[in-house]
């Protein structure tokens, strides 16, 4: 009797989540399959005969789609690597290492976490204009490098990681640096694949950023340039469409590749004090 209430309940879990990634994919199907219509039949259902690639033909004739993927992949990958790196380590430093100051730090970090981005935006623009980086990746790459909250988040992380282990690592002859890499890095799975996949989200996704630091259309990111296409062609919903699927793709690609990952540091990273 309890397996078949178990079974049953299973049934029912795995129906209720299969509902749910439907009801999240139908906005996603619905942009995909209407990119692939005229405009006239925007929004209604037509003969597979109908489809066609021609939206997707005239935005990659017309615009320097190709050069705004390039621009968008070397800023995203670049900012992704640099928070994999920089943020674990300083995260890693605020919950080990004993030093002056790091109570002030930490305070410093979550008193920058709640200044909303839009504020810094002068600032930093200011700062790069006086070093000539205006109009170029490193504009909107360099100040991106290093998140607050990837910080707090590593920190948070390593704080759940038992001492002991580090302390076995330094009496077998590993110093500070590493146990860090040779101990820590490696069962910490799903802080960098957390890391990386909602930092790939945000830095591709970015319009404010870009569209602050970059004037040029060769150097816009995907997201610029699609929404000068938008304003461009705002009463041709068939290119919008078209210009919304190319940009969410590779973030759905991406996930689908990392998500293994992701779920690995789970099973693998339940280390309990």
């Amino acid at each position: 009797m309890k397996t078949k209430k178990s079974i049953a309940g299973k049934i029912l879990i795995y129906f209720f989540l299969i509902l749910l990634a439907l009801l999240f994919l139908v906005p996603f199907f619905y942009v995909m399959y209407n990119s692939l219509l005229p405009k006239r039949y925007i929004g209604s259902f037509v003969s597979p005969a109908l489809w066609s690639l021609d939206n997707y033909k005239e935005l990659f004739s017309e615009y320097p789609i190709m050069k705004w993927y390039g621009n968008t992949a070397i800023s995203t990958v670049a900012v992704v690597l640099g928070n994999m790196f920089f943020t674990p380590l300083a995260g890693y430093g605020l919950a080990r290492l004993r030093f002056p100051g790091k109570k002030v730090i930490f305070v410093c970090l979550m008193l920058s976490m709640m200044i909303p981005g839009q504020l810094v935006l002068l600032p930093q623009y200011i700062m790069m204009a006086k070093v000539g980086l205006v109009n170029t990746l490193f504009a909107i790459t360099l100040p991106y490098l290093s998140q607050s909250m990837f910080i707090f988040m590593s920190r948070q992380f390593f704080y759940g990681i038992p001492e002991e282990l580090e302390e076995a690592a330094r009496i077998d002859g590993l110093g500070r640096f590493g146990t860090y890499f040779r101990i820590i890095l490696p069962i910490s799975g799903v802080l960098m694949a957390t890391i990386a996949i909602f930092n790939f989200t945000g830095t591709w996704n970015s319009y404010l950023v870009p569209s602050t630091f970059i004037s040029t259309q060769d150097k816009y990111v995907l997201v610029v340039g699609l929404q000068t296409v938008n304003n461009a062609h705002f009463q041709q919903e068939n290119l919008t469409l078209a210009g919304v699927f190319l940009l969410a793709f590779p973030v759905i690609i991406f996930f689908m590749f990392t998500q293994r990952f992701f779920v690995q540091g789970i099973a693998t990273s339940g280390i309990k004090s």
